[in-house]
């Protein structure tokens, strides 16, 4: 027990240090990174925020990221010639559909191009790097090929005119996939800061937690075959099979508005793929201290450098869902108390949520971190380095 306590605390040392070192290089990173903001039309963005989801539902990071930059003093700057990357806010995931209230992103491709056709005609960057230090958002189901069904988004892939830029993106995988052939960095789905930030007060991140594995969303009884596949690949439907009649699992296939309370009572919250593989579950769980158990085969996570998901979630096969129940049995039997006091480091939680004003550590500033590695890119950077 002694032993296991002192790897424990050289671990807790290394890691308060790595956060340390990581702080300051990265701050002397960002010291000088400059992003020029578009000033577009309010049709391409600000004109969406008139239906309030569009800046607080799954898909808003798009508005989250242009608000932090726009918002700050130091890394925004209104002068495009010192301007290392240029960020194009396009809203495309706020067109809601009177149908079923999801997205509609069959206009994104046009309202796209559209952007790129109005800098590229009134500015002289684009054409400079021919789009190689700008940036733009696609926080929904297939980041940058822009469909919400994954084969129709493998055949057209990422528009052409979009191929030599960066894209921010949720959607990232460990292999080779036609949605991330472009520069690209995954970033976490929108989750609202406030109500994470509200739900503590009512259920404490390490208080009492009674609830021992959770679960609220879609798991289809009979799921439907979609042009040749399956929602979730049949992992939810399996797990409401297999554990809908365990008193251990709480199921829940109803939406509640206020299930992040039950996220914060619960000790293990699964995150299994939907259409796509990844989840705000990943986020809500993170930020509200239960273990994220990971159900996506060959997911890449946001931030993988900073964030240590080995260290705060698992991982579980989509094959063997039906061995979760033994599988996290033998977790909360070995090491559990080290993952949970590594998933409740206050950096953890930051690095995964969008402000308003960028705050060291946060989704943002990890964002702003990532560019100022990709300063080979920049028209700019180039130009003066071959001075």
């Amino acid at each position: 027990m002694i032993i296991a306590l002192s790897i424990f605390q050289k671990f807790t040392f290394f890691q308060q240090s790595f956060y340390i070192f990581f702080g300051c290089f990265a701050i002397a990173l960002l010291k000088d990174l400059k992003i020029y903001v578009y000033e577009l039309p309010s049709k391409y963005n600000t004109d969406w925020l008139a239906n309030e989801r569009c800046s607080n539902h799954l898909f808003a990071s798009e508005v989250a990221i242009h608000r932090a930059i726009s918002n700050s003093d130091d890394v925004r700057t209104f002068d495009p010639y010192e301007a290392d990357f240029f960020f194009v806010p396009v809203y495309v995931s706020c067109n809601f559909s009177t149908v079923n209230g999801f997205p509609a992103i069959g206009h994104a491709r046009s309202l796209l191009s559209s952007a790129v056709q109005l800098i590229s005609a009134s500015f002289p960057f684009w054409n400079s790097s021919q789009g190689a230090d700008h940036v733009f958002v696609a926080s929904h189901d297939f980041g940058s090929c822009f469909h919400t069904l994954e084969e129709r988004a493998m055949e057209d892939g990422v528009p052409e005119f979009l191929k030599k830029s960066i894209i921010l993106q949720t959607f990232g995988v460990k292999y080779d996939h036609p949605c991330q052939d472009v520069e690209n960095l995954v970033i976490p789905p929108y989750v609202s800061p406030e109500i994470v930030r509200s739900t503590p007060q009512k259920a404490p991140l390490t208080g009492r937690r009674d609830i021992w594995v959770f679960f609220r969303g879609k798991m289809e009884v009979h799921p439907k075959n979609v042009s040749g596949r399956f929602y979730s690949r049949k992992v939810r439907t399996e797990i409401w099979r297999r554990f809908n009649g365990d008193r251990r699992f709480y199921l829940q296939r109803h939406r509640f508005a206020g299930y992040q309370s039950e996220i914060a009572r619960s000790v293990f919250c699964l995150c299994p793929l939907g259409w796509a593989p990844w989840s705000p579950r990943l986020v809500e769980s993170v930020a509200l201290g239960c273990v994220p158990v990971i159900i996506a085969d060959g997911i890449r996570l946001p931030f993988p450098t900073t964030v240590p998901w080995p260290e705060i979630s698992l991982t579980v096969a989509e094959k063997d869902v039906a061995k979760l129940g033994r599988i996290l049995e033998r977790v909360a039997a070995t090491n559990l108390s080290t993952i949970q006091k590594n998933l409740w480091d206050p950096a953890v939680k930051r690095a995964l949520l969008f402000n308003n004003q960028i705050q060291e550590g946060d989704a943002t500033w990890h964002v702003l971190y990532a560019l100022a590695q990709k300063l080979d890119r920049s028209h700019r950077t180039v130009m003066v380095l071959n001075k």
